[in-house]
């Protein structure tokens, strides 16, 4: 049977990778990897002419059993980052759990945690979102579920949807909502943008954007109770314009008015103008 190893990888400058790391893929029995075009630059810029295994989210279900159960150290490494974290990774741990074997995940490079404190928001207590749901009612409760929590958000973004989901976030938060916008992080053109919400959506807005982003949101400062308060005053709200006749746009516009966010006052309109 195998012993599993996740180690992570350069999410740009090759440096970064440890010593442990390329010591790992230097012994391992077998490297899998996630794209092994990609992975091959790197095993190549480390001296190593290992076979590679390609094993991604599409084929670990089919591949991965087989694997596990050969002898010797097997290293499974993603594109860039820690395996696990928004890249393959987690399923592969799970089958080698039932497995009944013994695993190690190394620490080293992900694009979250220097993101974080680049943005200057408190790093005490955040959570981590992942890539959002890119539409439809799951995107819409955890944009709320970002807009209420008291920690800071973390979230990954491609380029080009970065302006729609900046724009989203402005809306569920509140456009003063303090934010951050770091890309190419650890690459030649590592940059990290500081404002609110709006100013960031409006900064980013019709321009070029390269290479994948990190959004930071800080955390609301109205307390829990609070917040549930003001969202059980607009649902009464709802319902007493409604009683009143008020439905569909009619009553978005009236909730608006009232002080409801964009998609609070959605949400609304379709449960309370039925």
């Amino acid at each position: 049977m195998a012993r599993l190893v996740l180690v992570p990888t350069p999410i740009g400058n090759l440096g970064d990778l440890t010593a442990r790391a390329a010591e790992v893929l230097k012994n391992a029995e077998t490297v899998a990897a996630e794209d092994t075009r990609r992975s091959r630059q790197l095993l190549n810029h480390l001296g190593l002419d290992r076979p590679l295994v390609r094993l991604d989210a599409h084929t670990i279900p089919a591949r991965a059993p087989a694997l596990l159960r050969e002898a010797g150290t097997l290293a499974f490494i993603t594109d860039a980052g820690t395996p696990g974290i928004s890249d393959p990774g987690a399923e592969l741990v799970r089958l080698a759990l039932e497995l009944g074997l013994e695993i190690e995940a190394l620490p080293g490079p992900t694009a979250f945690v220097p993101a974080l404190i680049l943005s200057g928001l408190d790093a005490s207590r955040f959570t981590f979102e992942g890539f959002l749901p890119r539409k439809g009612r799951h995107r819409r409760e955890r944009l709320q579920g970002i807009a209420a929590s008291p920690a800071t958000s973390i979230m990954y973004e491609s380029p080009k949807r970065l302006p729609a989901t900046l724009s989203d976030l402005g809306q569920s938060c509140g456009g003063e909502r303090p934010a951050a916008v770091s890309r190419e992080i650890s690459k030649r053109f590592e940059e990290t943008v500081r404002g609110s919400l709006k100013e960031l959506t409006e900064q980013f807005t019709g321009t070029e954007v390269r290479g994948e982003c990190v959004i930071t949101v800080a955390g609301t400062d109205e307390p829990q109770d609070a917040a549930a308060a003001a969202g059980a005053r607009l649902g009464d709200l709802a319902v007493l314009l409604a009683d009143a006749g008020l439905e569909g746009r009619q009553l978005r516009e009236a909730l608006l008015l009232a002080g409801a966010s964009r998609n609070a006052a959605y949400e609304l309109s379709l449960t309370r103008g039925t």
